[in-house]
């Protein structure tokens, strides 16, 4: 793919949290769907019918994609910290569908991550961090508050396609109170109920993005509140607190900073978008009984 210039460059790259994907259909209102073996494929059918809704987006303008999913659920932060978000709990109707969600994904004719010791986060990040220069821009869909961490500019943005929310950097400013780069020192201080991620104990939203809206990392905020230069409610309550606890903040910035460092393992060439392998397609439609979806796809291969 050449470098040469911006008329050189695809408009956009999509990536897609197939893991959030699935779960979202999981637990939408669609109507329950099994296969001719008995097997529930609610949210299977549910991110297929996603995805091609994407393809088929004019707005969205798909012509290079790539789709992440964490299987298993947990990873290396679970070994760091036992209480990170685990399969504990998950529906196994919902777990038993991540395996085949991944052929599905791949029948489409996309490109697909699997992520074991990482999580699809981590690709995600670490694909738009280092595929960034090659495009116009970057489109990560997904909610997650970990992905802001990366967003550039308008170079790379989050996008909540439920909502119909797109965040740039400004965005994230608006919504967190600090850069896209504090976004995992603040997630250390408040928590992410969603990974698991307590936080500490009398420090909320305000306060953290007021102290890391000014420093940007935790090392920055001086132990002394005598010496901060924003104010905050009950000061010396919450540096005592930043120093009783710090190696616990540390440790939590640890599980929610994403490893931009990783190689992507594809190039922008892996992730062009040519349609819908037409034979493989309607070959996975008719072993799983869903002849309502035959004839959805509207760019074929």
């Amino acid at each position: 793919m050449s470098r040469g210039g911006a008329a050189d460059r695809p408009r956009r790259l999509h990536l897609v949290d197939g893991t959030y994907e699935l779960f979202r259909a999981h637990f939408s209102k669609r109507p329950a769907r099994t296969a001719p073996d008995g097997r529930d494929i609610k949210a299977t059918v549910g991110l297929v019918a996603s995805l091609l809704a994407l393809l088929d987006d004019e707005a969205e303008a798909v012509t290079h994609l790539g789709v992440a999913f964490d299987r298993p659920i947990e990873s290396w932060r679970n070994e760091r910290f036992p209480g990170y978000k685990s399969s504990e709990g998950v529906d196994p109707a919902l777990l038993a569908q991540l395996e085949g969600a991944e052929v599905a994904t791949a029948t489409l004719g996309l490109h697909v991550w699997r992520c074991e010791r990482i999580e699809a986060d981590d690709r995600l990040a670490a694909t738009a961090v280092h595929l960034s220069p090659e495009v116009e821009q970057v489109r990560i869909l997904t909610p997650d508050k970990d992905l802001a961490q990366v967003v550039a500019g308008q170079r790379i943005v989050q996008v909540d396609r439920a909502r119909g929310v797109v965040r740039d950097e400004n965005a994230v400013w608006e919504r967190f109170g600090v850069a896209p780069a504090s976004i995992p020192d603040l997630l250390a201080l408040v928590g992410d109920d969603a990974d698991g991620i307590p936080g500490l104990p009398g420090i909320g939203a305000k306060t953290a993005a007021t102290l890391l809206g000014e420093y940007g990392t935790l090392e920055a905020v001086p132990e002394d509140p005598d010496q901060w230069s924003v104010t905050v409610r009950g000061a010396a309550r919450v540096a005592d607190t930043l120093t009783a606890r710090r190696e616990e903040a540390l440790l939590y910035r640890e599980l929610t900073r994403l490893a931009t460092h990783l190689d992507p393992e594809a190039t922008l060439d892996d992730l062009a978008v040519t349609g819908v392998p037409r034979e493989r397609y309607l070959a996975w439609c008719e072993e799983l009984g869903l002849g309502q979806l035959r004839d959805r796809p509207q760019r074929w291969a």
